[in-house]
């Protein structure tokens, strides 16, 4: 089942309320501002804050160079 990018829209952080990023390579939503990335699980965002997996610094600067 493929992500549903309308659903951009209406997503949020749940951590700081901010916009999500989709990266559709690693299947993920990204919060730059909290460094988290959150899975999405057969065209489902898995938006819990404990399962989120952090953001290292090298991968933040290949988010900002795409």
């Amino acid at each position: 089942m493929a992500f549903d990018t309308k659903l951009m829209e209406i997503l949020a952080c749940p951590v700081c309320k901010g916009k999500l990023d989709y990266d559709k390579a690693q299947q993920e939503l990204i919060c730059k501002f909290d460094r988290l990335a959150y899975s999405i699980d057969n065209g489902i965002p898995v938006l819990l804050e404990n399962e989120a997996r952090r953001l290292v610094l090298d991968e933040e600067n290949t988010e900002q160079e795409s």
